[in-house]
């Protein structure tokens, strides 16, 4: 049987890189070498690509992977008869055939429909939604209005702009409690991904702190209500007959689900399935299979809601449409609850692409 050459795609230039790269050496351990011949692509924080020659995917975990003297400047090329990468030798320029394409990229630069663009040029399949799928997934703000249009409940909010609260930052944090009524409130940099820049407020001097640090990362930020209820998250697979999979419950190690708590302290519990009642679980499955076609996804897709304490009502927060894939990851996990292994998921996720290109 010919192997399937696919290239896996890892770091970036997000503030993600390094969650990326856990990512990508876990996915790399788990994908079939009897199936595919694998090609790891690493890219920098600055931006250079490189084709990382070794079986050591502990070096791309930890990070030395850029230093380990196995890496050759390699770069996808848009044009379609290349169909794959240009890998650049001082004597020689090689050219690699792509059969498919796993971008392991959370966040700015491959979650948000950039890489994608580029893959569509090429004509290459990738795993994961398409340009528009991801582009509106990556910007919250987006999100938030095609989510709305479908009907969905999701937690009030108001969209600030950097340029309003570098003229005035007092009229911004007025008119947002003017529009969402009290405190406490949730702010979040509208594209970036895990809680990079989230913070919890509690009165206007925590808000303008809060917005002070989310404009760091973006020039628009979302300041959100907040939901007293169970954070509960759902693995969608597929393309045109996508599958929801029970919802699993975070339970913070912290007072939110931060950036610490997923991944520093590693004390945060994840319960699978969810504790929230049946009800729940089957109203969450079925919002989440629905802001997923809303969006346009194809191939995966994580959507996050909560589930309030008062009246177990399903209230959506976000979508990932490149999740986590670390060995403690709630995309895999779900996947695994539903019976399907990690390194069946690797092979589920590029058939899905392989479909895709095919139709």
């Amino acid at each position: 049987m010919n192997k399937l050459n696919v290239i896996v795609v890892f770091g970036g230039v997000s503030s993600e890189h390094d969650i990326s790269c856990i990512s990508a050496a876990s996915i790399l351990r788990n994908t079939d070498a009897e199936k595919y011949q694998i090609y790891p692509v690493g890219i920098t924080k600055s931006g250079s690509w490189m084709l990382y020659e070794s079986t050591d995917y502990g070096s791309i975990e930890n990070g030395s992977w850029e230093t380990s003297g196995h890496t050759v400047p390699a770069v996808l090329s848009p044009d379609r008869e290349t169909h794959g990468l240009l890998v650049l030798r001082k004597d020689r320029t090689e050219v690699i055939y792509a059969d498919c394409v796993f971008p392991v990229l959370h966040g700015i630069g491959g979650e948000d429909g950039t890489l994608q663009g580029l893959l569509e040029l090429a004509h290459i399949p990738y795993v994961g939604p398409g340009v528009a799928a991801s582009a509106c997934s990556m910007d919250k703000s987006l999100t938030k209005v095609i989510v709305q249009q479908e009907g969905v409940r999701q937690a009030a909010f108001y969209l600030a702009r950097s340029f309003a609260f570098r003229e005035d930052p007092e009229a911004l944090c007025a008119a947002a409690e003017a529009q969402l009524g009290s405190y406490p409130v949730f702010v979040k940099p509208c594209s970036e991904g895990s809680s990079v820049g989230v913070s919890k407020a509690t009165d206007r001097a925590s808000l303008k702190r809060g917005l002070e640090d989310a404009f760091r990362y973006d020039s628009k930020v979302l300041i959100e209500e907040f939901i007293d209820g169970h954070e509960i998250e759902v693995a969608v697979l597929g393309n045109d007959n996508p599958t929801a999979s029970v919802a699993g419950e975070i339970a913070p190690s912290q007072e939110f689900y931060s950036f610490e708590a997923k991944y520093v302290d590693g004390t945060s519990g994840l319960y699978i399935p969810a504790k929230i009642s049946e009800n729940a679980m089957e109203k969450v499955r079925e919002a989440a299979v629905r802001v997923y076609r809303a969006l346009g996804c194809k191939g995966l897709s994580r959507v996050d809601f909560f589930c309030t304490y008062a009246e177990d009502e399903i209230v959506f927060n976000e979508i990932n449409t490149l999740p986590g894939f670390t060995s403690i990851s709630m995309y895999p996990k779900l996947q695994e609850h539903m019976g399907i292994p990690y390194s069946e998921l690797v092979d589920r996720l590029i058939s899905l692409a392989m479909e895709r290109y095919d139709g």
